[in-house]
């Protein structure tokens, strides 16, 4: 699957980094609208199983609900704002299900990265729904997404539900056995936090035929230099002072 990658080397973290609410269209669009070819963002199950945009655990961060986002239903957090957090300008931008923002990165020709965030205990079913959906909603436009997770146990799930699909592992901290698990979740790319990466790391990456993409990387001389390293690509918050590394 690497030999084909075709993604870009920025990517807007969560959609519209700091200028827009975090896994909103309003956040997809604020990534259009600074010239970005590519987008990742947070997908859970409901308590229906049904696949929405959501980074927390809890609903207090980013929306007007409280408490757990795992007992809720869609019919329920489809009626949450998820602006109003950030400013009274995104006050009414609704929490998205990952339907609406698959129709709309499709009709912008953007590349998504869909990271797999399982509320606690629902990892396997998360996996698998989540990859389903994802290659329901992408079917023919398969090069222009890719699956990922901090859970090895979601990716696999993933990998069972949907093979077809590009899987990235996450890591916070690359582990000594990075390989072993890449190569077990049939892995084309490993994303690894930028402050805890070196050059030998980025190397062995890269040589062992692995693309490498680093986050959240908002200062354009450490982006530069992971460029540097070999780094595939980078996620970004800092829309407008990375665009021109694109």
């Amino acid at each position: 699957m690497s030999s084909s990658w075709s993604f870009p080397r920025l990517i807007a973290h969560r959609g519209g980094g700091r200028l827009a609410p975090e896994n909103t269209l309003a956040g997809m669009r604020c990534a259009v609208e600074h010239g970005y070819r590519a987008v990742e963002f947070d997908v859970k199950l409901s308590a229906d199983d049904h696949p929405y945009l959501l980074h927390d655990d809890d609903l207090d961060r980013t929306t007007d609900g409280h408490g757990p986002a795992r007992p809720k239903t869609w019919a329920e957090l489809a009626r949450l704002d998820a602006g109003s957090w950030l400013s009274a300008r995104f006050a009414g931008e609704l929490l998205p299900d990952l339907a609406t923002i698959a129709a709309y990165c499709r009709e912008q020709g953007l590349w998504a990265n869909v990271e797999i965030k399982p509320c606690p205990g629902r990892e396997e079913e998360t996996g698998a729904l989540v990859s389903a959906a994802v290659a329901t909603l992408w079917a023919g436009g398969e090069e222009k997404v890719l699956l990922s997770s901090f859970s090895e146990t979601a990716l696999a799930a993933a990998q069972q539900a949907a093979p077809q699909l590009a899987r990235g592992m996450l890591f916070e901290v690359l582990p000594p056995d990075w390989a072993a698990i890449a190569a077990r979740l049939g892995c084309a790319s490993v994303h690894v936090d930028g402050e805890r990466l070196n050059a030998e790391q980025a190397t062995a990456i890269r040589s062992s035929g692995y693309r490498l993409l680093v986050y959240t990387v908002n200062n354009t001389t450490a982006a530069e230099r992971l460029f540097e390293w070999g780094v595939d690509g980078v996620f970004t918050d800092a829309l407008p002072e990375l665009a021109a590394l694109g």
